[in-house]
């Protein structure tokens, strides 16, 4: 791909070496790094370092670099070891851990070594700029069986979406029409929407969301183990009572059947997260690229489209940085009250948990929520001094929580379907 990146990174260990005086990894293999985000951009892939692999015994090991495309999945590994390692045996060590095998780089600064498939597929010096260029390149050009067989299903999955949302909306439209179990379900679930969502809330929403229920919930309990969600929250578990009208038997089996090799391959690239945090922004790329697909507008409407972790996280140090510039406040401290009123799946309440010191996090709450899911979550009371954290689907600020004793607030420039994120602090 670029014989010139290749000679840019012999410079680079040069120096290193040089100013530094020392060869070893942790040194050193910056440069390397530099070389293989190189040959990623040119394919629009990241390399990003030290991410949890689950291993195929279950142990989480990290390897220093992991190739990743716009969909989160993984093309190929990489890692760094020693000039004074003996490389061919820190790698059977590496596989012994339970390291990937199918496409991996191993290089000490002077041999790199390509795994493909569990068997060596080319050795090279790094010096040699031709050969590390063509090593680099099958390296990336490799597809993963994994890979394989998601774009695959991926492909299947856009075709056959449209028929099995057509064969949806005709269910619940036979539902409505001779099913008085159904109706009279559907209309206590729009009243609690209107009375816990939004007041505009009505028959239409509660169809597209009866939808995406459907198509959505085998995923969300295999990738997050939440098979508990309909007990804990009131909306989803008032959805699933409507859907279990009419959404059974053969209607179900065939339906769920049509996407299941959709199903199966999200469940088993997902299986390789380990942590919570990735399974979440995995999930997120999954909605983005997929389910916008089967209705575009109410897609829009109805919340599947994301704000992106790094301009999540740029507003978070942005309101951070105001509050103390001008109320003398971290969002951590006491008195501070974070109000999302448009949850979706909870993006900016997980990066407010990543972001805020743990000692200023409640230590118990009156109830759970688990923001990964689209229908609202309950309101989090914590019972500790730190700030508040609270959560809500769509519709305005409620009225509840924008009370007298709020002497001053300030607002994130951030409007989401017509309602604000908010910070209020109270001297």
């Amino acid at each position: 791909m670029s014989r010139q990146a290749v000679q840019r990174y012999q410079n680079e260990i040069a120096q290193l070496i040089q100013y530094g005086g020392s060869s070893k990894e942790t040194a050193i293999r910056g440069a390397f790094q530099n070389l293989l985000n190189d040959y990623c951009c040119q394919k629009d892939f990241l390399l990003i370092p030290e991410l949890d692999y689950r291993a195929p015994k279950g142990n989480t090991v990290y390897p220093d670099g992991t190739v990743k495309d716009a969909l989160r999945l993984s093309w190929g590994y990489w890692e760094s070891k020693d000039s004074q390692d003996d490389l061919d045996e820190e790698i059977q060590k590496k596989f012994a851990k339970g390291y990937p095998q199918d496409n991996i780089l191993f290089e000490d600064s002077i041999t790199l070594v390509l795994i493909q498939a569990g068997s060596e597929a080319g050795r090279v010096a790094l010096d040699d700029d031709a050969a590390t260029d063509r090593l680099l390149t099958q390296f990336l050009h490799y597809e993963r069986p994994e890979v394989r067989t998601f774009r695959r299903a991926i492909e299947q999955f856009r075709h056959d979406l449209p028929g099995v949302v057509k064969s949806l909306r005709e269910a619940i439209e036979k539902a409505e029409g001779d099913n008085p179990t159904f109706k009279a379900r559907l209309a206590d679930f729009v009243g609690l929407g209107q009375a816990s969502i939004n007041p505009d809330f009505g028959a239409p929403e509660a169809r597209e969301m009866m939808i995406q229920h459907i198509l959505t919930e085998d995923i969300f309990n295999k990738v997050f183990d939440e098979t508990q969600f309909h007990r804990e929250n009131n909306i989803a578990h008032e959805l699933e009572q409507v859907i279990n009208t009419f959404f059974t038997g053969p209607t179900r089996r065939d339906t769920l059947e049509r996407i299941r090799p959709f199903f199966d391959v999200i469940n088993a690239q997902a299986s390789g997260i380990a942590s919570h945090k990735e399974k979440q922004k995995f999930l997120k790329v999954v909605y983005e690229n997929f389910y916008r697909a089967y209705n575009p507008k109410g897609a829009d409407r109805l919340g599947i489209v994301y704000t992106p972790n790094e301009v999540v996280r740029f507003m978070i140090e942005s309101t951070d940085y105001l509050t103390y510039e001008h109320f003398s406040k971290t969002l951590g401290d006491k008195g501070v009250e974070i109000l999302d009123p448009a949850t979706g799946t909870g993006t900016f309440i997980t990066e407010l948990l990543e972001y805020l010191p743990k000692k200023n996090l409640p230590t118990s709450t009156s109830t759970s929520c688990t923001p990964t899911r689209w229908p609202s979550c309950p309101t989090t009371s914590p019972t500790s001094t730190s700030s508040t954290l609270t959560s809500r689907k769509w519709g305005p600020t409620p009225s509840s929580t924008t009370s007298a004793s709020w002497t001053r607030s300030t607002t994130w420039a951030s409007r989401k379907r017509g309602a604000i994120n908010s910070v209020s602090i109270s001297d």
